[in-house]
């Protein structure tokens, strides 16, 4: 009777994981897209368009022409970010186009707008070239506060990301590297507190070597993880000194340098014996990762199954296994480890100081907001994280990297923790009450 009970259990959770495509099928048609351009200025009559188009605009040109940096003061620059992909790793799915990848970047223009009260427009480009994207991202940079690279293949995004970072004077993010490193390792921070390990003592597996997995072994070990105690494993194996294939890889022949201490030479499961933590950032499974390896895993095991929309090996299955703490990127399954919670707030923080850059010691106090917000509301084994519906998470967050910012010395506007605070919660409030306002008086319909 009792395996019957679970029998049904995992089809009821089959069932809520497949629901979210379904209804998405159904959405999407029904709203032709997810994010417009509506006006931010009032309207009083026809006579304001003299104010905000000419011949009042000529004024406010002219004093941008003068002090370039009026450009902030006078236009929505400040608060406007480009999301830029050319659809050859999205998602899961891999390289499926630019139009293919527009729902995703519209997606993620929504997430910007109704979480961190920030403006972002998708834009995807019909070209691979990596030198030609870098070249038009800088050539947009005069209308935009920031860029977030999405879903762009490996190994090209890291050297877009250097380059563009080395060149613009605006923040440049890839978030599939610096957005999911940043919430994998405020999960982490968490998880090893629930379980009473210490992160420079851990070993650490990291399934799958792509951008994101990369990024996040690399900010694991800048805030304390032992490069020796790391083992990244990719298609072909586990990454060591002996991997010659992939001596004209930069980033991950480095890591093949760095970590894997005792040089164990094999697959997954092989790395996984005796490791503390699985941190996976893989290809789509739910099979991919076995029962019998995590059970291989020390007591009291920490799995991060983050790949999108299916997870590497389904949470309930880990758990069965012996895992202690299990996250994956989905949000209607419990733990969502996800950069959703990172880049909105994030951005925030970075925008309202008017940072150059974003670092990644700004990266490690967003992680540290996000994972003290969660402590602060009681975290538990199936609450390490905040979840997406608790707003005040992206205004800390926005407060912890702006004020990060301003001592590293990268910010143009030098604003108090009180006035950082106060910016945030203008922006995120006023965004969520115009969904609000909208749904209300059936501008937005409800389906």
């Amino acid at each position: 009777m009792a395996n019957e009970t679970k029998k049904h259990t995992k089809e009821e959770l089959l069932a809520k994981a497949n629901k979210p495509a379904e209804d998405s099928m159904k959405l999407h048609p029904f709203y032709k897209g997810k994010v417009e351009v509506t006006p931010k200025s009032c309207i009083r009559n026809i006579d304001d368009f003299a104010i905000w188009y000419t011949p009042g605009v000529a004024a406010v040109c002219k004093d941008i022409h003068k002090n370039p940096e009026k450009v902030y003061e006078h236009t929505n620059k400040g608060n406007m970010v480009a999301v830029v992909s050319d659809g050859t790793r999205v998602l899961g799915l891999g390289d499926i186009g630019p139009e293919a990848g527009l729902p995703v970047m519209e997606g993620k223009g929504l997430l910007f707008k109704y979480l961190g009260g920030v403006d972002a427009f998708p834009i995807c480009l019909d070209t691979k070239d990596p030198k030609e994207i870098v070249r038009i991202v800088q050539c947009l940079a005069p209308s935009f506060g920031g860029i977030n690279l999405e879903d762009i293949a490996q190994p090209k995004c890291f050297d877009i990301l250097d380059d563009l970072r080395a060149t613009m004077k605006i923040p440049v993010w890839h978030d599939d590297q610096q957005g999911t490193a940043t919430v994998c390792l405020a999960g982490l921070i968490n998880s090893l507190k629930i379980v009473g390990k210490k992160i420079q003592d851990v070993k650490i597996v990291l399934f799958g070597a792509g951008a994101a997995n990369i990024r996040i072994g690399t900010l694991y070990m800048h805030y304390g993880a032992k490069p020796e105690n790391l083992i990244f494993v990719d298609s072909k194996g586990t990454l060591h000194k002996g991997r010659a294939d992939l001596q004209s890889h930069r980033e991950k022949w480095h890591m093949c340098q760095i970590t894997n201490g005792r040089q164990i030479a094999g697959k997954l499961e092989d790395a996984l014996k005796g490791a503390d933590v699985l941190s996976a950032a893989s290809t789509c499974g739910p099979d991919l990762i076995k029962k019998e390896w995590i059970a291989s895993m020390n007591k009291d095991s920490i799995c991060f199954l983050t790949a999108n929309p299916i997870p590497e090996m389904w949470p309930w299955d880990a758990k069965e296994a012996g895992a202690r703490v299990v996250a994956t990127g989905r949000s209607d399954f419990e733990n969502q480890v996800n950069n959703s919670l990172g880049f909105p707030g994030i951005f925030r923080g970075a925008l309202d100081v008017q940072a150059k850059t974003i670092t990644d010691e700004m990266c490690v106090a967003a992680a540290e907001a996000l994972a003290g917000y969660a402590e602060r509301k009681g975290m538990s084994e199936t609450y390490i994280l905040p979840h997406m519906d608790e707003p005040d998470v992206f205004i800390d967050e926005a407060v912890a990297v702006g004020l990060k910012a301003i001592e590293q010395g990268i910010a143009r506007k030098k604003l108090t923790e009180k006035e950082l605070r106060a910016s945030a919660e203008f922006y995120i409030r006023r965004a969520q009450k115009d969904v609000e306002v909208r749904q209300k008086n059936g501008i937005v319909k409800l389906p």
